[in-house]
């Protein structure tokens, strides 16, 4: 039985379905995922749209986030 973890990777290696630990310390289940955000393709937005929280977060594609693997 593998056990989950915490590990970081780019942005842009984020899924649907992927539980993100924000810089904040949030944690957040992705729904949908924007690319190019804004009109920059740099840029991603991560959405949660559930019945429990609705939360939106962009950063740039690059950036590093913890992922529960």
């Amino acid at each position: 039985m593998r056990q989950e973890r915490w590990v970081t990777i780019a942005a842009s290696g984020v899924e649907t379905g992927d539980r993100l630990r924000l810089p904040s310390g949030t944690e957040m289940t992705v729904s949908r995922i924007e690319t190019a955000f804004l009109g920059h393709d740099d840029l991603v937005c991560f959405i949660e749209d559930s019945d429990d929280q609705w939360l939106a977060q962009a950063m740039g594609s690059n950036s590093d986030i913890e992922v529960m693997r």
